[in-house]
């Protein structure tokens, strides 16, 4: 069986080093490398006589989660293996629900990725074990990752009464007064929340953390 690979990583020493590793199998052939995202679509167009592509995920123009949605929409025969530094759970969520066939760390030793790409061809999923890890407990629990990637946010409990009194209309100056500060601690305070809340303006700020349950 001759498998047909391409690498797509915009680090050129990466690169060489997953084809080193490729390298002391006969029947894996690599049949281009692309920098990114964009160039591999280009190269695709070309020639999509492939099997499977090592795909990095941090790659500017196309990044890898978003290549893999596109690839698997124009070209369902090839499989996707991400090959990332981190085992990061949002961009293995993002990875899997973008069409990812397997998911492995790039430090994977030569046999466990020639492995991980003949078990992705067979059918199954490369994925190596401490990401197998994260994704079971993400399919356990996915309503707590997906709050969790929606930052929670922690204000402390002076901040919550500055936006209470906020809520109420108040100006700095009838906060400070009912909460014994000085007018620059509570515009330091209010400019906490905005930061914390990430937003510009009082009305922002009250509508946001009545959303959240703030206050």
């Amino acid at each position: 069986m001759n498998m047909k690979l391409a690498i797509i990583d915009d680090n050129s020493f990466l690169v060489k080093a997953i084809s080193e590793k490729l390298s002391f199998f006969e029947d894996i052939q690599i049949k281009f490398t692309a920098l990114n995202g964009a160039e591999l679509l280009a190269k695709l167009e070309e020639n999509h006589n492939l099997d499977v592509l090592l795909m990095d995920i941090e790659m500017p123009v196309l990044n890898g989660i978003e290549a893999t949605a596109v690839v698997k929409q124009k070209y369902p025969h090839i499989k996707v293996i991400m090959l990332t530094a981190f085992d990061n759970d949002e961009n293995i969520f993002n990875a899997i629900k973008a069409g990812a066939d397997g998911y492995l760390l790039k430090e994977v030793n030569p046999s466990d990725l020639h492995q991980g790409i003949i078990e992705t061809l067979n059918g199954g999923a490369a994925m190596n074990p401490s990401i197998a890890l994260k994704t079971l407990k993400l399919l356990r629990n996915p309503i707590s990752f997906e709050l969790k990637t929606d930052e929670e946010i922690k204000l402390s409990s002076r901040e919550i009464e500055v936006l209470e009194q906020l809520s109420k209309g108040l100006n700095y100056n009838q906060i400070a007064d009912n909460l014994i500060l000085s007018p620059s601690t509570v515009r330091k305070h209010i400019e906490n929340i905005y930061t914390k809340l990430q937003v510009h303006n009082k009305l922002e700020a009250v509508s946001k953390a009545q959303q959240k349950k703030i206050i």
